[in-house]
């Protein structure tokens, strides 16, 4: 930097010392290199992992800090680097979160959310180990992390790119159990589990029951489009096997991952389920013959492909799924947190730097 130039600054939000609350700080603004883009933030989500990444002991942080927040992001290119194509300044773009090598087997599928290499070569996702989209810019390090929104709402689309791409790469994999006749549970209807409702509606005939221990999680969930609630308590395994006929779900999605949910989950399965583990709330389920049900199969889902990011925006645009969202300036976005961790929000954060 040249004598007498000032740096320029733009506004975050980070997570500065283990076991402190996000703050809003100045950091310097990015500047694109070779290959890498900078958007203007419009829109940038906020999730229940960040609260667990906030939580963690410094042992299990396993990046440095401080670090800017935010994994779901819309924002309008700004800079483009030497060498970059695909995308020209002034395109709005949601951006794909889980950040790959780029090379190997799995990232050439457009599965960069399993890529074989970013553990051993320190890739880490925006918000998740390197800065994130809560910031008034973000810099991309490469054009194909990039989706056009053609039209989206910047604020309704930045959750899309998790609170969407998730419970859509759970779903899609059940679909081929989810046959006529079948029933879907989805236990958690907030952020995540809201989405799964109108995916699970838009994608499959199944009836589809969703659970909550919160009376206006469950009054979303019939307006996204559930065809039953129950509250999620010790009764709920018995009532949908009940209604179920003794057979049990064919497609469980848990979107808390805490002991009594995953247990729940467990319960509910019937014959051939499909059982997908989303939430991160510490639960385990335990797989063995003869302590599930037969056949069923278990997994734990993360994030989603690049192009089930494009088929969820695309959804989005056909009117089959929308996102309940509370918008923040991002000022706001401490609050925001301490809301999104005392179960407060409805839906999805969203914080909007502009």
């Amino acid at each position: 930097m040249e004598h007498g130039q000032q740096e320029q600054v733009i506004k975050a939000v980070q997570y500065r010392e283990v076991g402190s609350d996000p703050v809003v700080v100045d950091v310097p603004e990015p500047e694109a290199g070779a290959g890498q883009v900078v958007l203007d933030v419009l829109a940038a989500g906020l999730c229940h992992s960040d609260i667990a990444v906030m939580g963690w002991p410094a042992e299990q942080v396993p990046f440095a800090l401080p670090l800017t927040l935010g994994h779901e992001g819309v924002g309008r290119v700004a800079q483009l680097g030497d060498g970059v194509e695909g995308v020209a300044v002034g395109d709005v773009v949601a951006v794909y979160g889980p950040w790959g090598c780029g090379r190997c087997r799995t990232c050439a599928q457009g599965q960069e959310q399993i890529c074989e290499r970013a553990a051993a070569e320190g890739i880490r996702p925006p918000g998740l180990g390197r800065d994130g989209a809560l910031a008034e810019r973000l810099l991309v390090d490469d054009a194909r992390h990039l989706v056009p929104l053609d039209g989206l709402d910047p604020v309704e689309a930045a959750p899309l790119t998790d609170a969407g791409l998730t419970p859509y790469h759970a779903v899609k994999t059940a679909l081929p159990r989810l046959t006529p006749g079948s029933t879907a549970v989805v236990i958690g209807v907030g952020g995540l589990g809201h989405v799964a409702v109108q995916i699970l509606k838009a994608l499959t005939s199944a009836r589809v029951v969703a659970l909550d221990v919160d009376e206006d999680s469950l009054d979303l969930a019939r307006t996204v489009g559930a065809d039953e609630v129950l509250r999620s308590d010790e009764k709920a395994a018995a009532k949908i096997r009940e209604m179920t006929d003794g057979r049990g779900a064919q497609g469980v999605f848990d979107f808390v991952g805490a002991p009594p949910t995953v247990q729940l989950a467990h319960d509910a399965a019937g014959t051939g389920a499909d059982v997908a583990v989303v939430g991160i709330g510490g639960g385990a389920l335990p797989v063995e013959f003869g302590r599930i049900a037969y056949d069923a199969a278990v997994r734990a889902p993360y994030w989603g492909s690049r192009s089930e990011l494009v088929e969820v925006l695309d959804l989005a645009r056909a009117g089959a799924i929308s996102l309940h969202v509370e918008r923040y300036g991002i000022d706001e976005a401490p609050a925001a947190y301490a809301r999104l961790h005392e179960g407060k929000v409805r839906g999805r954060a969203v914080v909007v730097p502009g």
